[in-house]
């Protein structure tokens, strides 16, 4: 399965779980070792920013020059967490859930390796994900938008999951060359044939 087409139909996705083990070890399988930190964090600490790129890159890996096909560090989608973070944590509120979280995913991982989630190689890194895929709390299923029953804290692992996703689906880059983009849309037509749009997922 490549990415790019598991991604086709994913904008549905960008506030739930991707809970299928065969579509984690798709967005897994092309992870490299340790990605560059090439951007500058406002909110995170070195490490802590150093953790969130290995996570996204672990999760949104670039596709082989095979089937060519943008990653979350491409897109810039672990320098989007770190904003969202600084623009949303209050004052005096670190460390924050997601940051208590980094820590003791990084503790998990030394443990296991001896060294940070960040210096693991992809087969590693991806060891940990489907640890963590099968004991992390899933979000309940949603009927147009609204969650059913009451949703109970799904956890740091989830958590930062459905903030890389929502990055990554929101680019401008993703929306307008791998979803559906129409910016002056027509009618609304609730029943359309997916096929009828070359595969893919709308953007808007």
């Amino acid at each position: 399965m490549h990415r790019r087409d598991v991604l086709r139909h994913l904008s549905y996705l960008s506030g739930v779980a991707v809970t299928a083990p065969s579509l984690l070890i798709a967005l897994q399988s092309c992870g490299r070792d340790e990605p560059d930190l090439d951007w500058s964090p406002q909110y995170f600490t070195d490490s802590e920013a150093r953790f969130v790129t290995s996570y996204v890159d672990t999760l949104l890996p670039r596709t082989p020059d095979s089937y060519r096909g943008p990653g979350g560090l491409d897109v810039g989608v672990p320098a989007f967490i770190d904003r969202v973070m600084a623009a949303t944590a209050g004052e005096g509120d670190k460390p924050s859930p997601l940051q208590t979280g980094i820590l003791e995913f990084d503790e998990g991982a030394r443990t296991q390796y001896g060294m940070p989630f960040h210096q693991l190689d992809a087969t590693q890194r991806g060891e940990l994900f489907t640890a963590a895929e099968g004991v992390a709390p899933r979000y309940n299923p949603q009927v147009w938008g609204t969650a059913v029953g009451e949703q109970p804290p799904v956890g740091f692992y989830r958590s930062l999951k459905s903030m890389a996703l929502w990055g990554y689906l929101s680019s401008e880059k993703i929306g307008t060359e791998v979803l559906h983009y129409d910016p002056v849309p027509g009618g609304y037509d609730g029943c359309v044939d997916l096929a009828s749009l070359g595969g893919r997922a709308w953007s808007l």
